[in-house]
């Protein structure tokens, strides 16, 4: 990441579900460009390329649909392809080495975590490059709450101080505003 923690953009809070954690992030302005973005979270890979005027590309990979993720270390530069079902093929080229070890390492620990089988990497190192290979399991079967027990948890988004500590959680981990923060928490303060 770049040194202090940055916000996600509106782009991907658009996009994020009710109870996406996000696990890991990368941020990566290059030149003039706008800013380009690597995010995992609990459930998938979102890439989001920022455009001028609000503009943005996103492509997300849920887990369920991710084959393989390739990243080849070179001196100069690195290369991270994430590879998922229908044809759906992410290439990014602006990752140094570090970034690249730290994004494959948390889409790794992401997929054991509800994954049955773990996640098999494999690694080759040569004199002057490392190439890592992450698949995901033939079966991939992911842990999951049997649907009946979903229902105490629709009662505890309805409750309003359930609502307020998940929303100083978001707060507190950047991927709201102060702003947002104090809208959001007047109108459930006046719920209460």
């Amino acid at each position: 990441m770049d040194g202090e923690e940055e916000k996600l953009p509106k782009g991907v809070l658009r996009h994020l579900e009710p109870n996406e954690q996000v696990l890991f992030r990368i941020r990566k302005k290059m030149s003039l460009e706008k800013p380009k973005w690597l995010i995992v979270t609990d459930s998938r890979i979102i890439y989001l390329d920022e455009k001028v005027f609000g503009r943005y590309d996103l492509k997300a990979i849920p887990y369920q649909k991710l084959e393989q993720v390739t990243v080849r270390l070179g001196i100069m530069s690195s290369e991270f392809i994430i590879e998922g079902e229908e044809n759906i093929t992410l290439k990014l080229g602006w990752m140094n080495k570090e970034e690249a070890r730290k994004a494959i390492n948390a889409i790794k620990d992401a997929l054991n975590a509800i994954a049955i089988e773990p996640v098999s990497i494999e690694v080759n190192k040569g004199m002057t490059s490392e190439t890592w290979i992450l698949k995901k399991p033939k079966e991939f079967i992911t842990r999951t709450m049997p649907a009946y027990q979903s229902a105490p948890r629709r009662e505890e988004e309805s409750d309003p101080m359930e609502q307020l500590k998940k929303l100083k959680e978001l707060y507190d981990m950047g991927i709201i505003n102060q702003e947002e923060y104090e809208e959001k928490r007047k109108k459930l303060l006046e719920k209460i």
